[in-house]
């Protein structure tokens, strides 16, 4: 397992490690032949397949921060594999974050594309129980988990941390089969109150979706991400909402996994 830096490690410690531990490692794959390079957590003493958690990252890729959840969810009993969105050879700096973030939500079918790739690798390992599964992100993760579950993706659900929301295409939202947990910050630049309620709207129009939101007060973008703190751009980690929102994440999946 990855030693982590003390300000993500202290997240970790939360979930008690199981006596048998966790076994790690990266994962090689390939989508429409752009190599990948993911991450794979799962508890080490499993017996038969648990439910598995497609974790997505923020705008800078496959980092420690992603590969932290993933153990934390290996901890919880689950199969935790973080998606490469951008390929195995990108991996951005914060200066060339938002570009590279950008050209997915420019090219709205790569990103599928990209995002459907990383759901099917996952569900080929035998630890993965393919009929229990679902999708968390954050930020522009947060986004992509969204975008699979309107794919029509046989998720249970997803779960999106401070990501972007935008309503989707007429009919698009019918296609979702998960539950859908949105988990926002009120004082968030980037996800304003109107996004939001435009999304809610678009939910409320599909009779039977099961979905909610909860929104943090003061929290500003990216207020699960251990370490982020650019106030002046609207972004900061928030050690409250952060915890509330990964225990809304265990009662959902609790609920519904």
């Amino acid at each position: 397992m990855p030693t982590y830096a003390p300000v993500l490690d202290a997240v970790l410690s939360r979930e008690p490690e199981p006596d048998g531990g966790v076994r790690s490692g990266d994962v090689d794959y390939t989508v429409d032949g752009t190599a990948c390079r993911g991450y794979l957590a799962v508890p080490a003493d499993v017996q038969g397949a648990v439910p598995g958690v497609l974790v997505v990252h923020d705008w800078l890729g496959v980092t420690d921060t992603v590969r932290m959840r993933c153990d934390m969810l290996a901890r919880l009993g689950y199969a935790a594999f973080a998606a490469d969105i951008y390929g195995a050879d990108v991996r951005p700096s914060e200066a060339e974050a938002p570009t590279v973030a950008g050209a997915y939500y420019g090219n709205p079918e790569l990103w599928r594309q990209r995002v459907v790739g990383a759901f099917d690798r996952m569900r080929e390992e035998a630890v993965v129980d393919g009929s229990r599964t679902a999708a968390i992100g954050y930020c522009f993760g947060g986004s992509t988990a969204l975008l699979l579950a309107r794919t029509g993706a046989d998720l249970r659900a997803v779960v999106s941390f401070h990501g972007g929301l935008q309503a989707g295409p007429e009919g698009e939202a019918e296609r979702i089969r998960a539950s859908l947990l949105i988990l926002t910050g009120a004082a968030d630049p980037v996800v304003p109150d109107e996004a939001v309620l435009a999304v809610q709207n678009e939910f409320r129009r599909v009779p039977g979706l099961d979905w909610q939101v909860v929104t943090y007060a003061g929290a500003m973008h990216a207020f699960a991400v251990p370490g982020v703190d650019a106030p002046d751009h609207g972004a900061q980690f928030q050690a409250t909402a952060e915890r509330r929102s990964w225990t809304a994440m265990k009662d959902f999946f609790a609920e519904v996994l």
